[in-house]
């Protein structure tokens, strides 16, 4: 029989790998979908916003459905929501674009705070940013998967086939994760139809944010999670098509290229989160982290024009750095934060991190726009990162000194 911790992390890393397979598929369908909504290909911006303001959504005004139906169940809602949400995108109508992208974010935002939960509840502390990474490797193993099958689906199926397939597996998650609810359950569940009021209160929303008061590196932990979100979205949002428009790689090229940086996202998280938790210093390891990959970001611009070879080089950089930040970041969100607000510090940090994660692809659309030049974009990004780690290293060191 599995240890309580071993179910956990099970049950958290199914979920995040099927949730970010289906909703990893977005981005690489990208030129597909803003043509079917009329829009020019750095459109997919908007709807990765999109994505992220219904993920936000739940952040800010899901801890009361958490409370109400409890970690696991909560994750198997979301996935019902990734399902919808990709049925509706995929119509060609201007709103269902809206509604759908706004579904899937909601969809993924029982992740973050149920699978915080979960884990902090039950793994022993000592291998808790081991254990924290290895479940946020769901996310891009899942794009991983995505990036490979993808454009096989499409080729195969054609695009409604693909999204089908889509749903499907989200569903199966929903059949698959049934038998760790039991072991899981929590005994204080809360009654009644306040969670729904929840969703749709400001009071609510304000109150979510105040718990980062709750320890002084919280602020500045956040303020860098917010960065990394710009980061991550930019280059999960905007690479693929980066690479079919300005670099003439085909739709397959384009996913092999994706499945690279996310299989690389994989080994970085796992890697990075065990080097962190061997130094015991994780809020230092991700301002180091941080600087180092807004250099690999710089290295995927100035690489693109030599070769495939250089690409898949630089884009495995990109990943293993520059999208290996998440585990150990939620580990020490967990670490800093009072035991009875673990759950609500990871969501309103997640919250406000990923306001960059609207703001930044929005951001890149415009530059891309007025400039005409992805490579100024991803340049952009990888300054205000460097920008946020060498503030949060220093913020470190004052804090660390005698």
């Amino acid at each position: 029989m599995l240890p309580l911790w071993a179910n956990a992390l099970s049950a958290t890393l199914l979920v995040q790998s099927i949730s970010y397979f289906a909703s990893g598929a977005v981005p690489l369908l990208g030129p597909i979908l803003t043509a079917q909504a009329a829009l020019p290909p750095e459109g997919i911006g908007y709807i990765a916003a999109l994505i992220t303001i219904g993920n936000c959504w739940y952040l800010a005004c899901g801890g009361p459905m958490l409370s109400h139906f409890g970690p696991v169940r909560s994750l198997q809602i979301g996935l019902v929501f990734i399902a919808f949400g990709l049925l509706v995108l995929s119509q060609p109508v201007g709103v269902a674009a809206l509604v759908g992208a706004v579904a899937i974010g909601f969809g993924l935002g029982p992740n973050t705070s149920a699978g915080s939960q979960m884990l902090v509840r039950t793994t022993p502390r000592q291998h808790r940013t081991l254990v924290f990474s290895i479940k946020q490797a769901g996310v891009p193993l899942g794009g991983a998967v995505a990036g490979l099958v993808v454009a096989p689906l499409v080729t195969t199926l054609s695009f409604p086939g693909a999204i089908w397939i889509m749903v499907a597996t989200a569903l199966l998650g929903v059949l698959l994760v049934q038998p760790f609810r039991r072991p899981l359950a929590t005994a204080d569940l809360q009654k009644g139809t306040g969670w729904l009021r929840a969703l749709f209160s400001a009071a609510t929303l304000l109150r979510s944010v105040t718990v980062l008061r709750s320890h002084p590196s919280l602020p500045m932990l956040t303020a860098l999670g917010m960065s990394f979100s710009v980061t991550q979205a930019c280059i999960t949002s905007f690479t693929a098509t980066y690479v079919i428009t300005q670099h003439s790689a085909s739709l397959a090229e384009a996913g092999l290229y994706i499945a690279v940086m996310q299989a690389a996202s994989v080994t970085g998280r796992i890697a990075l989160g065990w080097l962190a938790g061997r130094t015991g210093h994780g809020l230092s390891h991700l301002g180091v982290q941080a600087v180092l990959a807004a250099g690999a970001v710089g290295l995927l611009v100035a690489g693109a024009d030599q070769g495939p070879w250089a690409i898949i080089a630089c884009i495995a950089l990109v990943g293993f750095i520059a999208m290996g930040w998440n585990g150990i970041y939620y580990a020490e969100l967990a670490s800093v934060a009072p035991q009875h607000l673990v759950a609500e510090v990871s969501s309103a940090a997640t919250l406000v991190a990923f306001v960059g994660s609207i703001g930044g692809p929005m951001l890149f659309t415009l530059i891309v726009g007025l400039t005409g030049s992805f490579a100024i974009g991803f340049l952009t990004v990888a300054v205000q990162l460097s920008a946020f780690g060498v503030m949060t290293w220093c913020h470190a060191m004052r804090t660390d000194a005698p």
